[in-house]
């Protein structure tokens, strides 16, 4: 699709009858390129600045003319052209492009899937791989809970085994005491009824 050159109308020089030197500056502009080669290159248009146009070495009131915005308006048809020309292009070879064209297409559209299968492939690899990593430390983290807990239980079993057994030994210590009291009550009650019956006539003994 090779679209018409833009041509810029010429600047128009403006003299004053009654003041020959009130006069618009003639203004030269950059030749705009063939639009038809812009759109396969990569070549830019300069923008015109509308308050100072090129080759005018001093700034006046009159600078501001028709034909800078025209270049400037011209300059984005351009590019806007130049745009829809490239998304022109990405759509026309699936569909209206030669056979070899559309081979290329299906090609390209073929790799890239594939790089996104393997994209996704080693993505998946990844996440498994992040999965593993985190259920082998999630192993690590029980294993070391448990045995905490089963070393919690043995300290817990050894305490209160002491503990039974302490209290078993003070409870027959306090037996043997107690029984050691009334065996030796016992022999002082003995010793002082031997020493001074009660029962004269030993009823009693």
């Amino acid at each position: 699709m090779r679209l018409p050159p833009i041509s810029i109308p010429p600047t128009p020089i403006c003299v004053s009858h009654d003041n020959p030197s009130l006069e618009v500056t003639p203004i030269t502009f950059p030749i705009l390129p063939d639009p038809g080669s812009l759109l396969t290159s990569n070549q830019m248009i300069s923008r015109l600045d509308p308050l100072h146009p090129p080759l005018v070495p001093k700034r006046t009131v009159s600078l501001e003319t028709l034909a800078v915005h025209h270049h400037n308006h011209q300059r984005a048809l351009i590019m806007q052209r130049g745009e829809h020309f490239r998304s022109h292009q990405v759509w026309r070879k699936p569909f209206y492009g030669s056979v070899g064209e559309r081979e290329e297409y299906r090609k390209e559209i073929r790799e890239q899937l594939k790089r996104q299968m393997e994209e996704k492939c080693v993505e998946l690899k990844l996440q498994l791989a992040s999965k593993v990593k985190e259920a082998e430390h999630l192993r690590e983290v029980d294993r070391i809970a448990l045995t905490s807990e089963r070393q919690q239980k043995i300290q817990h079993t050894k305490a209160m085994t002491a503990y039974r057994d302490e209290n078993k030994r003070l409870m027959e210590q306090s037996w043997r005491d107690r029984a050691l009291t009334r065996s030796q009550e016992a022999l002082k009650e003995r010793e002082l009824l031997r020493l001074n019956p009660v029962n004269w006539s030993g009823t009693l003994t």
